[in-house]
């Protein structure tokens, strides 16, 4: 081999060397891509009576999903208590939409000390507006949701309740379908 052509050598070994570190420097640094919709966080409701109401949200639509709300994976899980009596609930995801700052998510309970309430599917809608977040829920014309009949997947109602102040700290992150 004669020197010009040992350089070349040593100088394209060098190049792919360099490139090979770059893409991995690269790809080391790339931001990942955006989930397609979350809907995270926990708050209490506001009753004047002294209610203790929480919700808290872990919903999550992968970008690999975009096209598809109802492949949404997470948990939900929300309390009612007054004078110590009440009920909880948890629930696995099964939809979730979110335009702007308002979700709409939807599960099946799987775990409830409210008798009748396991295996049923209840929504909810969050408006995200920072300190002052608003709520509602499938449930809040019948009181309950054992009392819900047959909902379907990604139905909520109007964002009616108030967050008690302090409390609020949902993050909804939009859904950008491609259309």
């Amino acid at each position: 081999m004669n020197h010009r052509m040992k350089i070349v050598v040593l100088g394209s070994a060098l190049l792919l060397g360099a490139t090979a570190a770059s893409a991995a420097t690269a790809s080391e640094e790339a931001p990942q891509q955006r989930e397609a919709a979350a809907l995270t966080g926990t708050a209490k409701l506001y009753r004047s009576a002294g209610d203790d109401i929480t919700f808290s949200f872990d919903a999550h639509l992968a970008a690999k999903d975009n096209a598809d709300p109802t492949r949404a994976t997470g948990t939900f899980e929300f309390s009612h208590y007054l004078d110590g009596e009440g009920a909880r609930a948890k629930a696995k995801v099964d939809c979730l939409v979110t335009g702007g700052k308002v979700a709409v998510v939807s599960g099946v309970i799987t775990d409830s000390d409210l008798p009748g309430a396991e295996g049923k599917r209840v929504g909810i809608t969050v408006h995200d507006v920072g300190r002052h977040d608003r709520l509602g829920y499938s449930w809040a014309a019948t009181g309950n949701p054992v009392e819900t009949k047959e909902l379907p997947k990604c139905v909520g109602s109007a964002p009616f309740e108030k967050v008690r102040t302090g409390t609020g700290d949902f993050t909804v992150v939009p859904w950008r379908p491609d259309f």
